[in-house]
């Protein structure tokens, strides 16, 4: 087996486009030396990744760590609606 392995690609991705973005896409895959199907996997991989990392993990600089540790050291607010909130019976769990 090669170090590069081809995933099979079964499903069909459509997009309409306008002959504006068409014409800007054709030609930023003939620069890229690359055909439609690679570039545009490879472009939109990476930003459904860039999307969805906010979703998963963040990254703070060293300021906004400390005043983001110091958030979570504060003791809990006593919040009285969401503790009645807690204790009715879930609507989802079927009696």
């Amino acid at each position: 087996m090669t170090a590069e392995v081809k995933r099979r690609r079964s499903q069909r991705l459509e997009v309409r486009t306008t002959p504006e973005d068409r014409e800007l896409i054709d030609r930023a895959v003939e620069v890229s030396g690359t055909d439609l199907t690679e570039f545009v996997i490879a472009n939109l991989t990476v930003a459904a990744h860039r999307i969805l990392a906010d979703r998963s993990e963040f990254v703070l600089d060293a300021g906004s760590r400390r005043a983001w540790e110091q958030v979570n050291r504060n003791r809990a607010r006593d919040l009285p609606g969401l503790r009645d909130l807690m204790r009715r019976p879930s609507p989802f769990i079927e009696e």
